[in-house]
């Protein structure tokens, strides 16, 4: 039974979230505290954390950096908040999805169940061999680890999926919508912002020159390509 931690102040929508997710097959578990739900986070197994950005004692940006210091399971941000600046934020700070309230506590269901099927199924890839290496960009599949020459790159886990992904069909052009659909495994209009985020962020950590990349080329008008 995969395990779920929720981290959000109004014990109300907690309660509301975890009854779906246990009537769907989950355990899940609730912290109102953003300090309580941090500690809870680092030391306990989970497989996805649903986290809310506004908490008494720390906030859901600031936890959401923490964890993924020490773990790359998928988290969920939940906010009131519609700025999309908070949105760009969150996913900068390597959430794998950002939540609106109000929404539907069928849609969270949903959502939980893509991010956990995605992540296993990226977690226990195994085809194209063990190593990808590119002109001094290596990806180590086994240990989900990347250098650049020869200097450990950190990469949250959406990063990692996402440069995976691209670095394992070489010279092909994806579409924003695509790259969404394939390593977030949804199609949900309005959040492919997130692949954009992303990818200025894997630049910024992989490329020598983020404005004049060498491996994640901007396909103008279409989408992106990882060049060999």
């Amino acid at each position: 039974m995969k395990r779920i931690l929720i981290i959000e102040d109004d014990r109300s929508i907690a309660e509301l979230e975890r009854d779906y997710l246990e009537s769907h097959g989950f355990e899940a578990d609730i912290e109102t505290r953003g300090d309580a739900g941090l500690k809870r986070a680092l030391q306990a197994e989970y497989d996805l954390i649903v986290l809310d950005v506004m908490l008494p004692g720390i906030d859901g940006f600031d936890i959401c950096r923490q964890i993924r210091q020490r773990n790359n399971i998928p988290i969920l941000l939940v906010s009131a908040k519609k700025d999309e600046i908070d949105k760009i934020r969150g996913l900068g700070l390597g959430a794998d999805d950002y939540l609106t309230k109000p929404f539907s506590p069928g849609e969270l269901v949903a959502r939980v169940k893509a991010h956990l099927s995605r992540y296993e199924r990226l977690t226990g890839e195994k085809t194209g061999g063990e190593r990808i290496s590119i002109r001094g960009l290596l990806i180590d599949k086994p240990a989900r680890k990347v250098t650049v020459n020869g200097e450990e790159v950190p990469l949250t886990g959406k990063e990692y999926d996402l440069l995976l992904y691209m670095a394992s069909h070489p010279n092909r052009v994806f579409e924003k919508h695509e790259l969404f659909e394939r390593v977030w495994g949804m199609d949900l209009a309005g959040d492919i912002a997130t692949v954009t985020v992303h990818i200025r962020r894997l630049r910024e950590k992989i490329e020598m020159e983020p404005s004049n990349p060498q491996y994640i080329e901007t396909i103008w008008g279409v989408g992106y390509r990882f060049k060999v």
